[in-house]
């Protein structure tokens, strides 16, 4: 069965253009023209992925994406924007989108977005709690613990932290980590992951905790109890 796309996308003439290139595809495409009627649609009848405007009549695409996670919709998100600023795409995937792509785009660069997020979803991986040390991480219900303690993360931090517990004891250098989160490069934009793995750090050694995620210099980050 084709994958269903819900495009979020306030532009008549855009929304059409993107939906007539998804069926092309072969996808099945349902369109939605502001925020309320996503998330309608999106709950009551969830989309394999979504392809969602930021700037929208009603409810900004930032807004729809937070009360989607929020009611526990886990496919995949791919945001578009006019917005190019690094801040604006931070606010995005911080949001809980898995994706950003900035319009004008092109449509192969749109549709291998979709393909790569479509298999990272629907990859066969181990569905029980992953645990390293005394830190526990559960991808089904998205709780984290340390030594009992419940750890609050954000989408994006859950998804940095459970690439380092399925790869434990390996370097992950920052081009893998781009590619496995972010599915496109960010190098030489920004230290955003510097900033997340902070956020983690921060996180998971809170009341005392020893460092679990360490630095290695020039190449990216190890999940290790002891450092090099």
């Amino acid at each position: 069965m084709a994958e269903k796309i819900l495009l979020v996308e306030d532009e008549a003439r855009v929304a059409s253009v993107i939906s007539r290139t998804l069926r092309m595809e072969g996808y099945q495409v349902e369109v939605a023209p502001d925020g309320e009627t996503a998330l309608s649609k999106a709950l009551s009848a969830p989309p394999n992925l979504i392809i969602l405007d930021l700037m929208l009549p009603d409810v900004d695409g930032l807004e729809v994406c937070r009360q989607l996670r929020a009611a526990g919709f886990t496919e995949p998100v791919l945001m578009l924007t006019a917005r190019d600023a690094i801040p604006d795409r931070v606010a995005g995937l911080d949001a809980g989108a898995d994706d950003y792509l900035v319009k004008p785009f092109d449509f192969d660069e749109l549709l291998a977005r979709l393909r790569a997020l479509l298999r990272r979803a629907t990859r066969a991986e181990t569905k029980g709690p992953l645990r390293f040390a005394d830190l526990e991480l559960d991808p089904v219900t998205r709780r984290c613990t340390r030594a009992g303690r419940p750890i609050h993360l954000t989408t994006r931090e859950f998804d940095i932290l459970e690439l380092f517990m399925r790869h434990p004891n390996q370097v992950l250098t920052r081009d893998l980590i781009y590619d496995r989160i972010w599915s496109y490069d960010f190098a030489g934009e920004s230290n955003i992951i510097d900033v997340y793995v902070r956020y983690l750090r921060a996180k998971t050694e809170e009341g005392g905790g020893t460092r679990l995620i360490h630095t290695v210099r020039g190449v990216g980050y190890v999940l290790r109890e002891e450092p090099w």
